[in-house]
């Protein structure tokens, strides 16, 4: 297990540089570049620059170098644990990022929380009593949220919000305490605000997550196993609890990988409609805006966080499951 772990964090380095070409090609794909746009903006209002002034932004952009040459130096910024400097704001992205760092884990935490107890429960008691009303009416509601897209389901919670009881429930924090510091009063007001972006954001992975718990479940409650624990006189809690559900549980342990990048975006599309300080309206706004160093800044922590999950869903299911070999006898 312990070589298994190692081998995977030597890993880890080739994998960065691996996402770290696709980051900046994805990037840097879109026609045009920062200056273009910023340079068009200028236009619609009127204004223009000069060729000098041109050459100069430019030159202070790294925009004059070859494309291989931008990268090198991207990355040796890395690296350095230099995030780069933001095109659009003309501050470090990394103090960009960790000013919306904080209430994005929050937040990837209250939902990821929400998702798992919500759907481990629901998913053993819907296999546990197939075929009731019950099951049926999880059934039903799984699909829903399934079904619902998760910005569709936030317009409409926030309208029958604001027309049954008058409340605004977009952001995270009230206006009085966006921009106050941190305090216990500033820590109750986003205990308010927080419900319902974590409900938004983890309906859907909860309603899938139910359904693949239910799933594997009833297959392993099928198995003769478990006839060979009634005959013993096992009870049913005992009987279901110690080995089908760790067995049914490791297709969701393995989602972890590709969830925790999801999570932490914020899902960046309900992040905006809902008006969200974290970090998925900034990405937006910097690959709109052609930001490309604070985009591939941020995206790179997605890879990060996606590698780091897929390990941690290894050594989970390993754990979880001792038929799981890790490594060569």
């Amino acid at each position: 297990m312990l070589r298994y772990i190692l081998q995977r964090l030597i890993l880890i380095p080739i994998l960065l540089i691996i996402f770290s070409i696709m980051v900046f090609a994805l990037v840097q794909a879109p026609p045009g570049d920062f200056l273009t746009s910023y340079i068009a903006t200028l236009a619609s209002t009127g204004s223009s620059l000069n060729q000098e002034t041109i050459a100069m932004l430019e030159h202070q952009f790294g925009l004059d170098q070859p494309v291989h040459i931008q990268y090198l130096r991207w990355m040796q910024n890395l690296l350095r644990g230099d995030l780069g400097l933001s095109l659009e704001y003309q501050l470090p992205n990394a103090e960009l990022i960790n000013d919306r760092l904080g209430l994005t884990l929050i937040l990837a935490l209250f939902a990821f929380v929400f998702t798992w107890v919500m759907a481990i429960p629901i998913g053993i008691y819907s296999a546990t009593h197939r075929n009731t009303i019950l099951d049926y009416l999880v059934t039903v509601v799984n699909y829903t949220g399934v079904a619902i897209p998760n910005f569709m389901l936030a317009l409409i919670l926030m309208w029958f919000a604001y027309s049954q009881f008058g409340l605004s429930v977009t952001g995270l924090f009230s206006r009085d305490f966006e921009q106050a510091p941190w305090s216990i009063a500033k820590g109750i007001d986003l205990l308010k605000h927080i419900w319902l972006p974590m409900i938004v954001i983890g309906l859907a992975g909860t309603a899938r997550l139910t359904r693949v718990m239910r799933a594997n479940l009833l297959d392993e409650l099928n198995k003769p196993y478990i006839v060979s624990g009634r005959a013993r006189g096992l009870s049913e809690w005992q009987l279901v609890m110690k080995y089908p559900v760790r067995l049914a549980i490791n297709p969701l342990v393995s989602t972890i990988g590709w969830y925790l990048p999801e999570l932490f975006s914020g899902s960046l599309i309900v992040a905006t409609v809902m008006n969200l300080q974290n970090i998925g309206p900034l990405l937006l706004r910097s690959l709109i805006n052609q930001d490309m160093y604070l985009a591939g800044a941020i995206l790179m922590i997605y890879c990060f966080l996606a590698i780091i999950g897929t390990l941690i869903s290894d050594i989970l299911l390993a754990w979880l499951d001792p038929r799981i070999r890790m490594e060569k006898a």
